[in-house]
């Protein structure tokens, strides 16, 4: 790890391919609606940060690895910690869509 390793933004592009690989694995964009029917990863799921405390229902298991992303980092970053004080465990802030190279589905 580098000194100014802190510094770097999550590598979304990356952060995908991870969550492929996990069993079981949710890749979880916590943008409003109406920017999830703009544009999303495929096989992405609209959970909107304002409505976080839903993803008791949506996913029970608090060992769901869960993969978020919003537009730039701020809103997954604050899910996260939302997801976190709620007891789930695996998580991984993937930062924001604006770096994404891959596919957009709408």
């Amino acid at each position: 790890m580098g000194l100014f390793d802190f510094m770097r933004s999550p590598d979304i592009n990356e952060g995908v391919k991870a969550c492929a690989a996990t069993p079981g694995a949710v890749l979880l964009d916590v943008r409003d609606r109406d920017e999830y029917a703009a544009g999303h990863i495929p096989g992405s799921v609209n959970l909107p940060l304002s409505e976080i405390r839903s993803a008791e229902d949506r996913f029970p298991d608090v060992d769901t690895p869960l993969f978020v992303y919003c537009l730039s980092g701020a809103r997954s970053s604050r899910a996260i910690a939302a997801l976190g004080e709620m007891g789930y465990t695996k998580l991984a802030n993937l930062g924001g869509i604006r770096a994404w190279r891959g596919e957009i589905e709408k």
